[in-house]
């Protein structure tokens, strides 16, 4: 599983947005082991054994949008934000204009046509993630539910150049995005089962224990929105929403024969 900066095209950083960032990093801290790094006057960086994993920050920030909900946004590593912001709206979704984040890098927030919403990271000082995707508490893997995955799944092929190979599960067809030959996001659609819902990203946590990270979540407040199950050929994975209303995954991945059980 990757380690140290990831490179172009790869998942690189997730940004938790909480209407209670206090509570928010006690939960994450007691759940899947976070310490944070002060940014004073913004927020708090992530990290896991002393590598950056993402940020936590607060949704009445006057540089959130009004009407975000609490979630978590993941990243992507891009050579040009602003390039990629704009090839964004040529293939039919939207770009915001890219931003300076002082001289850590530059980032944009860039939708596809149906809407589902990622960000761009151009890297300065910051490479984004350096953590190893194997550890506990480590973002690994990042999903898009989709309302019209067909459409969606070109967009991203186009967007980040990666390939897209689609799957037959039970009851659903799943598509892998991989940048380079290696896998790097998935897909699905957004069922009737799955109520009413927008098209969303969401981010996948490495974990030692699946069933006891459900049952501490619970302990400290948490819901659960997927019961935890196990998918062939994958590992165990369920479905947790914070007490602040932050929706993830957290997985334990099958082992395989020589990696001492992770992917």
């Amino acid at each position: 599983m990757p380690t140290g900066p990831r490179p172009i095209g790869d998942f690189c950083w997730i940004n938790v947005l909480t209407p209670d960032p206090d509570a928010a990093r006690t939960y994450f801290a007691d759940l899947l082991g976070w310490t944070y790094v002060e940014l004073p006057g913004m927020g708090h960086l992530a990290q896991v054994d002393g590598h950056d994993i993402g940020g936590v920050w607060d949704l009445a920030s006057p540089n959130t949008p009004p009407g975000t909900p609490p979630g978590i946004g993941v990243m992507v590593r891009v050579e040009d934000a602003d390039a990629i912001s704009a090839r964004a709206a040529q293939l039919g979704g939207t770009g915001k204009p890219a931003f300076d984040v002082g001289p850590t890098g530059r980032m944009a927030e860039v939708a596809d046509p149906v809407g589902g919403a990622i960000d761009v990271w151009q890297p300065g000082t910051s490479p984004g993630m350096t953590a190893d995707s194997s550890r506990h508490g480590v973002p690994s893997w990042i999903e898009c539910l989709s309302h019209d995955t067909a459409r969606a799944s070109t967009f991203y092929r186009d967007l980040f150049g990666w390939t897209a190979e689609t799957m037959p599960m039970p009851g659903m067809d799943y598509t892998v995005f991989a940048n380079a030959g290696a896998p790097v996001a998935g897909m699905m659609a957004i069922t009737s089962e799955m109520g009413e819902m927008p098209s969303v990203w969401l981010a996948y946590v490495t974990v030692d224990d699946v069933d006891a990270t459900v049952a501490r979540s619970a302990e400290l407040g948490g819901n659960v929105f997927l019961p935890a199950q196990d998918v062939p050929t994958v590992g165990r994975m369920a479905g947790l929403i914070s007490p602040q209303g932050v929706m993830f995954h957290v997985i334990r991945y099958e082992a395989r024969a020589g990696d001492g059980g992770s992917q």
